[in-house]
């Protein structure tokens, strides 16, 4: 890949990825509660996040080698 802007957007989609994926992943070990409004959402989805964050983030930094 030679267009520097496409590197720097993998390299920034990839790092926000990275973090929202560490974010699910803290939720989903501790069992934080996750609330809006009168909706609970389940720590299983935290997993399913980090999971899909995990691989974009992945994707994101394969596609700079």
């Amino acid at each position: 890949m030679e267009d520097t802007s496409v590197q720097g957007f993998l390299l920034v989609a990839g790092l926000v990825f990275g973090v929202v994926s560490l974010i699910h992943l803290v939720r989903a070990i501790n069992s934080w509660e996750f609330v809006i409004g009168p909706l609970d959402l389940p720590v299983t989805a935290s997993w399913v996040g980090f999971l899909v964050t995990l691989g974009l983030c992945l994707w994101a930094f394969w596609l700079l080698l």
